[in-house]
Formats: structure tokens, C-alpha cells, sequence
């Protein structure tokens, strides 16, 4: 069973401590980021998804929010995947001829961010112009500051809250005062089964904070999304953010798909023509008023450029024209942002970008956290500012936030809001049993270690399988094999090339055993996962290699455990990688990650892994077991 080490305290009590712990992680992550840019080279940084280099940079141009933007594109390392996206701060810098770095004196923000185009913005003019005057180019992130202070803001306002609405969610989500409920009949929901109807009803009847406590295959999303709807038959707007864009995406488009008019805050990181016409820029830009506020901010800039040159009384003249355009551009900003606001249903951002300067100001009934597991309590406060009541959606049996510093996670930074107001206020919770995902036999393991036993199959999938007499779980022992670990460096962590090469041919063989030409007909997919990016890559790099894979290459995805979260596959192969005489297993330790791990698998599951190193532990231990018991 998952243990749980929270422990009620006083709630400023409580928010102090996150204080403390948040710094923490602020002075280890910035400490880490100089590192980095001391030490570890352009080709490490673009290896990590870190940087950017050698760049070509394209237009310029002034965007909705009168900011100015640039466009570069990277021209070498475009399949390697980055971790640029919406908010994120960029340093651009030069590399000189003798192979020296030289960083430019100003930093910048992504906008939008594809796989080999980025659009960022600049702080001004003369950036753009060290930009478009410097060869040999590239850009990296940089250290974020900004997502930081918001949430020691926001931490800093929940303690202070008194006698407000603010306060009274801080003393119900931490503290003792109780959860208040709505007098409501049950709405039936036909199309959704119980558990999920039940979950539906319970955010509707809150006055105060609900949770749906979503396990794999359980239909958390669908089941968030009817929620939303419903809400929205009692309230005029709402508001619904996630830790990850990629997250505030998926939510985005399954409200679009209802036919819901979002209001999309920040860019997707998706290229998805469907969402970008959602997206606040897109929406703004498209306002019949905007073509007169583009004008006037373009003569504004064109006199802002010319008022030195000309007599006094010309400066005079021209200053005066400048301020009663800038009255008539605040006009037409104010008007085009409540024509906006006023036609959406949800207003849709990350939990940061919910301090969006648009959104000062602005409140909501009620707030909707998807993935709430995965977010700090600080970054959920930021958005609980805004609302009256709460809803998180999510599993803390997943995985948890990423933790850099381990003092502050073993402090219970990783410990989130959610999964304290489940253990505060149990009474909130409705938990999604019946799953549509995996086989009977594969989620039952999860489903004893980590539900209390209380998750069940669907009728249609309960058997469901690719080969007739097939196993569908196994557990491949590489402990007689010569099969060792290897450590290749804190980034990468550790590889196994024997156990990869292994699981490479059982893939091999098992597609050959299904018949190639029917994993082609019917896209039966595959799914190779390993805890740590060595593994991975040199999974990615063998299978690219190899003659066999190229036809499949489409079918099968290789990613860490945190890469493969909110994802599915027919078959699923997991290399645990560590074998050694003393038991070490590293993060393995965290069970979270393998039961994102074992729930991927829709109709088969195969791990590899060195018993005698693993089996030390309970939870490995319990699952040879099981398979070996069922099958």
C-alpha cells in the first residue's frame, strides 16, 4: 500500500514550511543552472533539450500584446527533443571562434515553441538588433526566476489572507473548518458510469473543494470535462489550469471538442491549427478593432523614433499626439480584452500563467486543477487566488512534481495540495473505480498495491488480448544473463545494454509472433520504457539502426517513465535497468513511477529486470510474484 507520511498541522503552519522547502528548491535549481552554464558544453545542453545552436534567425514583429518577437529556427539536433515551450526564459548567446561562450546582456521569454521553430520575446529594440548582428548563434534556457517569485507571492498572500474568501479555503483545504455542500438532486448522467456520475454530482454540490481521484483508464478527463459542462449550466465563466501546458492543451481541446468556447492563455505546444484559433493572441488579433490598434501602436513607435530629431515645439507637438494615442490604444485594448473575456465559457492556462497581467483582476466561481498530483501547492495557490471554490482532478499514486533538491523533497515538498486535502478532507473525494484501459490481469497488481483493491474492469476489455493463449504479463529474470549496469553521469543516470539488446529481440520476436503484416494492418502499437534517459537512448538509437524496426518505427514510441504519464499502448515493454549484488535501485524506490509504468499496457505487459537485485525490495518481490502465481 502507498504510505501516507502527511501529517496534519495548523494551516500557516503548514504554508511557512512550504515557504522554507520552495526556497530550498529555488537555491538548488539556480545553483544547478549556474553549473550548467559554466561547465557543461553546447553539445551536452543540446543533447538534454537545453539549447539551441547554431540558430538562423527569421522575422520580427510586434505582437498582440504589443511586445516585440523574433522568430529563429534551429538548423542541426532538430530530433532531439527540448524542453522549450510558453513562459520559459531564454539567454541568447554567441560562441565565439576559439570555442568561448559569450552570453548577451539581457534575457528573453518563449512564446511559442514547435520542433525546430521558437518564437520568443524581447526585452527591446537594441536586443533585436545584437540579435540580427551576431553570427555563430545560439540560445539556451535560463534559469527561471519569474515562476518563483510568483509562487513566494502567492504563498505569501495565502498566509496574510484574513477575513476573505482566500482565507476561509486556506483554514478548509488545510485546516479544520469543515467542507460545505449545495442541496442539490442528483443529475444522471446515462452516459457515464457511476463512480464517474458520483464525481460529477460531488463537484456540483461543493461549495467549498471536491476531488475526482482519477487512477489509470478510469476516464478522469472525460469525467472532468462533464463537470466543467455541467458547471457551466450554473455559472457564467470558469477557470481551468494544469502544471503543463501540455496538460492545459489536452483539457483545452476535449472542452473545444464539447463545443465549449475557450479562452486559451499562452500558446499550445502542439502545432494544432484547431487550438492556436483559441488561443488569447490568435483571438485578440482577430477583433475588427484591432486593425485600428495596430496603427496607432505602430505610429506611436514610428514618432517614438523621430521626436529627438525635431525642434522643440515639434517634440512638444508629437509628445501630446503620443499620449492621446495612447488613451485611444488603452480604449481599444479594454474593449477588444472584455469582448474577449465576455464570449468565453473557460479561461484556460497553466497554474503560473493564471498571474497573467490579462487576468488581473479577474474571479471565478470556481477552478478547475487537472493533473493536480503533479503541481506544487505554491503554483496551485497562485491560481486558488482567483476563485471561490476549488476542484482537483488527478492521481497522487501517480507521479509526483519534479523535486531537483532532496532535502526539500524528503522535507514533503513533493507532497502536493491534493494530496493533503485527500488526507484533510477525505469526504471530498470520489474515486473513478471501473478502468477501459487494461487487461483484468494486468490491472489487478495496481489495483491491490495501490487502490485498496477497489478497481474493476470494464465488461469489454476485461479479456481483452492480441493472441489468443497469450500471457499477458511477464516478468523476463536477466539475473542468470550477463546483464549489468552501467553509470554513464547525473544527467543520464544509468544503461544496461545487454537487458536493452535483450528486450529488443523479444520485440523482435513478438511482432514476428503476431504476424508483421497485421501490426501493420490493425496499428497494434508498442511502448519501450526505462526509468533512467541512457536507457532510452540507447533503445531510441538501436531500434533507428536496425533493419527489422524501420516499417514499425510509427508504431512504436521509446520514452522515460515520466515521458510516457497520461499514455497508452497495446504492448508495453519495461527495462528496470539496475542490476547489482548490493540491491541498490535508486528512484526505482519510488513506486509511483512503476505504477505509471505497469497501468500503459493495454493488453500486454513485459518487464526485464534482474530479480536478485530487485526482489529485495517488497514491491518487486510482490510482483514477481503475482506474475508468477497467474501465469
Amino acid at each position: 500500500m502507498v504510505e501516507n507520511k502527511i501529517n496534519p498541522t495548523s494551516p500557516l503552519l503548514s504554508l511557512q514550511k512550504q515557504q522554507l522547502l520552495l526556497r530550498m528548491e529555488y537555491e538548488c535549481e539556480k545553483e544547478e543552472f549556474k553549473r550548467q552554464t559554466e561547465t557543461m558544453g553546447i553539445t551536452r545542453k543540446i543533447k538534454r533539450g537545453l539549447c539551441w545552436y547554431p540558430l538562423l534567425v527569421g522575422r520580427s514583429y510586434y505582437n498582440s500584446l504589443n511586445q516585440l518577437v523574433v522568430e529563429v529556427i534551429r538548423t542541426e539536433d532538430k530530433d532531439i527533443e527540448h524542453a522549450f515551450e510558453f513562459g520559459r526564459p531564454v539567454c541568447f548567446f554567441q560562441q565565439k571562434y576559439d570555442g568561448k561562450i559569450h552570453y548577451m546582456n539581457f534575457t528573453a521569454t518563449v512564446s511559442y515553441a514547435d520542433e525546430e521553430r521558437m518564437v520568443i520575446v524581447l526585452p527591446n529594440a537594441g536586443a533585436l538588433l545584437e540579435i540580427q548582428g551576431t553570427d555563430r548563434l545560439g540560445v539556451q534556457l535560463y534559469f527561471d526566476e519569474t515562476s518563483y517569485h510568483t509562487m513566494f507571492e502567492a504563498l505569501e498572500d495565502v498566509i496574510r489572507a484574513k477575513n476573505n474568501r482566500l482565507a476561509e479555503l486556506r483554514d478548509t483545504l488545510l485546516g479544520t473548518l469543515p467542507v460545505h455542500q449545495r442541496e442539490l438532486y442528483p443529475v444522471r448522467f446515462p452516459w457515464l458510469n457511476s463512480t464517474q456520475e458520483e464525481a460529477v454530482n460531488k463537484v456540483l454540490c461543493t461549495k467549498d473543494v471536491a476531488i475526482v481521484h482519477g487512477p489509470p483508464g478510469t476516464g478522469k478527463t472525460t469525467t472532468l470535462v462533464e463537470a466543467i459542462y455541467e458547471t457551466l449550466h450554473r455559472e457564467n465563466q470558469v477557470l481551468v489550469c494544469a502544471q503543463s501546458n501540455t496538460a492545459v492543451d489536452w483539457i483545452s481541446e476535449k472542452l473545444v471538442d464539447r463545443g465549449v468556447p475557450v479562452l486559451r492563455i499562452g500558446n499550445p505546444t502542439r502545432v494544432n491549427d484547431k487550438m492556436l484559433s483559441f488561443t488569447y493572441e490568435r483571438r485578440f488579433e482577430s477583433h475588427p478593432a484591432y486593425t485600428e490598434l495596430w496603427g496607432i501602436r505602430k505610429s506611436i513607435r514610428e514618432m517614438n523614433g523621430r521626436i529627438r530629431k525635431g525642434s522643440h515645439i515639434e517634440r512638444e507637438n508629437m509628445r501630446n499626439r503620443i499620449s492621446h494615442l495612447r488613451d485611444r490604444a488603452t480604449e481599444l485594448e479594454i474593449l477588444i480584452n472584455e469582448a474577449l473575456f465576455s464570449s468565453t465559457r473557460v479561461v484556460a492556462s497553466t497554474l503560473v500563467s493564471s498571474n497573467h497581467r490579462i487576468l488581473n483582476g479577474r474571479r471565478f466561481s470556481t477552478l478547475f486543477i487537472d493533473e493536480a498530483a503533479q503541481a506544487l501547492e505554491a503554483a496551485c495557490w497562485i491560481a486558488i487566488r482567483k476563485a471561490d471554490r476549488v476542484i482537483f482532478a488527478g492521481d497522487h499514486c501517480q507521479l509526483p512534481p519534479t523535486i531537483k533538491c532532496i532535502e526539500a523533497a524528503r522535507g514533503g515538498l513533493d507532497h502536493t495540495l491534493m494530496e493533503k486535502v485527500v488526507a484533510n478532507k477525505p469526504i471530498s473525494v470520489s474515486l473513478l473505480k471501473v478502468q477501459y484501459r487494461m487487461n483484468e490481469s494486468i490491472m489487478r497488481f495496481p489495483s491491490e498495491w495501490f487502490y485498496n483493491n477497489q478497481l474493476e474492469s470494464a465488461p469489454e476489455i476485461r479479456q481483452r488480448g492480441i493472441l489468443d493463449f497469450d500471457t499477458p504479463m511477464i516478468w523476463i529474470d536477466t539475473s542468470e544473463m550477463e546483464c549489468h549496469e552501467e553509470f554513464v553521469g547525473e544527467s543520464f543516470g544509468r544503461i544496461n545494454k545487454p537487458e536493452a539488446n535483450l528486450l529488443l529481440q523479444e520485440l523482435e520476436s513478438y511482432i514476428q509472433k503476431i504476424g508483421e503484416n497485421r501490426v501493420l494492418d490493425e496499428q497494434i502499437d508498442f511502448g519501450l520504457i526505462s526509468p533512467y534517459k541512457a536507457q532510452v537512448q540507447y533503445l531510441r538509437n538501436k531500434i533507428k539502426s536496425n533493419s527489422f524496426f524501420r516499417r514499425f518505427r510509427p508504431l512504436i514510441t521509446v520514452n522515460t517513465v515520466d515521458g510516457f504519464q497520461g499514455q497508452e499502448r497495446d504492448v508495453i515493454f519495461i527495462s528496470l535497468v539496475r542490476a547489482n549484488e548490493s540491491g541498490q535501485i535508486g528512484f526505482l524506490n519510488d513506486l509511483r513511477r512503476m505504477n505509471v509504468a505497469i497501468t500503459r499496457a493495454r493488453m500486454k505487459l513485459v518487464i526485464l529486470g534482474n530479480a536478485t537485485t530487485l526482489t529485495k525490495h517488497t514491491f518487486y518481490h510482490k510482483l514477481m510474484e503475482y506474475i508468477q502465481k497467474q501465469f
